[in-house]
């Protein structure tokens, strides 16, 4: 039975909720999942250890919970002016631009995404995504439509991806490590260059 949304409406439960929610993605993306325990969780929320499970199952119904908020809120952000019917690469650098430009503003959503993508919960939501034969999203939609347009290289899913994605990954978290400093003109070249890896 899914917890993550049993709560009786009133703002103390929805104020724990969060309570839990933003103690775990601190903790997590500090100290990493093994770094992060139901008990320090709690102590960091300011709750008892029991209250949690009164919300989430267990450590992993409350991690990806977390994440599917996470990654919706990326999608929320991506589609604002989302140019549907402009071409493959309008389309494609309004979704990288929009990224970084979240990414860099929430520095502990980007270490949680890192550490959820290098754990088994990342290996398995990841393989969903490549390899499901689920609902296709905004951005595999793009990709296939550009592969198959020959757009871009031919070349699997998952490297395409990485292609695009991985690099805006380093990239945002070196600015927020003050290894450089990304303005609207550095991000605008960043993901041109990101494009220019992926098309033929």
């Amino acid at each position: 039975m899914d917890k993550s949304h049993k709560c009786d409406k009133t703002d103390k439960c929805a104020e724990k909720r969060e309570a839990i929610i933003q103690a775990a993605l601190e903790l997590v993306a500090e100290q990493g999942f093994h770094g992060a325990p139901m008990a320090m969780i709690a102590e960091k929320a300011g709750v008892g250890a029991g209250t949690i499970y009164r919300y989430f199952e267990n450590k992993d119904d409350l991690i990806r919970w977390i994440y599917k908020n996470v990654e919706e809120r990326f999608v929320e952000v991506m589609m604002q002016g989302y140019p549907e019917d402009g071409p493959v690469r309008e389309r494609l650098v309004h979704i990288g631009t929009a990224l970084v430009r979240h990414l860099i503003s929430e520095p502990l959503q980007l270490r949680f995404v890192e550490q959820f993508h290098n754990s088994p919960y990342g290996v398995d939501h990841r393989r969903e995504k490549i390899f499901g034969q689920g609902r296709k999203d905004v951005i595999s939609e793009l990709f296939h439509e550009a592969v198959e347009q020959q757009i871009f290289k031919p070349l699997e899913l998952a490297i395409l991806f990485a292609l695009f994605f991985g690099p805006l990954i380093d990239i945002c978290r070196d600015h927020i490590l003050g290894f450089i400093k990304l303005d609207d003109a550095l991000i605008e070249q960043v993901v041109g260059a990101c494009w220019d890896a992926l098309r033929r």
